[in-house]
């Protein structure tokens, strides 16, 4: 039998073009940098050729890394998949699904007793680490990702629309206007940036500025933050009508389109499995639009 280089890498390389980070890659397989470029070297050392273009403070796969990644990127998931098949009992079903921390609490962590008593032998493994959609070659079945966009080689559906609003605490009372943005800071998801620039523009104001913008890495945070007085947040419309939290409201009545919307996300295999093919069904039976037809992924 011909000789393989080590999983380790291959998932090491497939993990880095995708993310196009190496810091980003090592967190999501929980490497030191150094760990994970020693792995990268091994492959390319394995391979005899360098499959990045490496700057400064990036990297990118060059040609022959790319036509190295499409090769072995349905491998690679395939190989994930038997390894599932062949590890889970046969009378009963796992799944793992990586998901937005709000979303799961305030839409998905409801509503999965009802999922459980139509399906009892189903167990459910959720993931709220960062970077969902590259968790799906590190073992997840599924993700629920907020995005602009999913790349075309996954099988894609998106599962509902968003606005975007203004969110503050009632206690803002000298913010009426939002010309009043001026005075106070705004309040943005790391992952969600453009949702003010989108916001401004829409309502006829695209040079107005905040008197400061600060960043989070999770929405219960930002609307913790925006309750609190600390700021006005700019999230969904639907992160504001679930929230339990009755501090908050819409400031200023003007909502815009969001570029962001959530979708369910998975390679293309994984629908063949029944507990992903189970989980989908029901998960668009609960949340989602009959308008939004599933993307399939791109042939070849």
């Amino acid at each position: 039998m011909r000789r393989l280089p080590p999983v380790g890498s291959i998932q090491a390389f497939v993990a880095v073009a995708r993310l196009g980070s190496l810091k980003a890659a090592a967190e999501t397989l929980a490497l030191s940098s150094p760990a994970l470029t020693r792995r990268i070297q091994s492959l390319e050392q394995f391979v005899g050729a360098p499959l990045f273009d490496r700057q400064h403070n990036s990297v990118e796969v060059n040609t022959r890394g790319a036509a190295f990644l499409t090769e072995i990127e349905p491998h690679v998931d395939a190989l994930a998949l038997a390894v599932e098949r062949v590890s889970t009992p046969p009378n009963s079903m796992r799944l793992r699904i990586a998901v937005p921390s709000l979303f799961a609490s305030q839409r998905l962590m409801p509503a999965l007793p009802l999922l459980r008593a139509r399906h009892p032998n189903l167990t459910i493994d959720v993931e709220t680490a960062p970077n969902r959609i590259s968790l799906l070659s590190e073992g997840a079945d599924a993700a629920i990702a907020i995005s602009e966009r999913i790349d075309d080689r996954l099988y894609a559906r998106r599962l509902e629309r968003g606005r975007v609003v203004a969110i503050g605490s009632r206690r803002l009372s000298d913010v009426r206007e939002p010309a009043d943005l001026q005075r106070v800071p705004i309040l943005l998801h790391r992952d969600m940036p453009d949702l003010f620039n989108t916001w401004r523009k829409a309502i006829g104001m695209p040079g107005l500025e905040p008197a400061d913008t600060s960043y989070f890495d999770a929405g219960q945070l930002i609307l913790d933050a925006a309750a609190g007085g600390l700021g006005v947040a700019f999230m969904l419309e639907s992160h504001l009508s679930r929230s339990v939290d009755d501090r908050l409201v819409q400031l200023f009545g003007h909502a815009a389109e969001s570029p962001y919307t959530y979708w369910f996300a998975c390679v293309p295999a994984a629908l063949e499995r029944r507990p992903v093919r189970l989980f989908h069904d029901w998960l668009f039976e609960h949340f989602g639009s009959a308008e939004e037809a599933p993307r399939r992924a791109a042939a070849g």
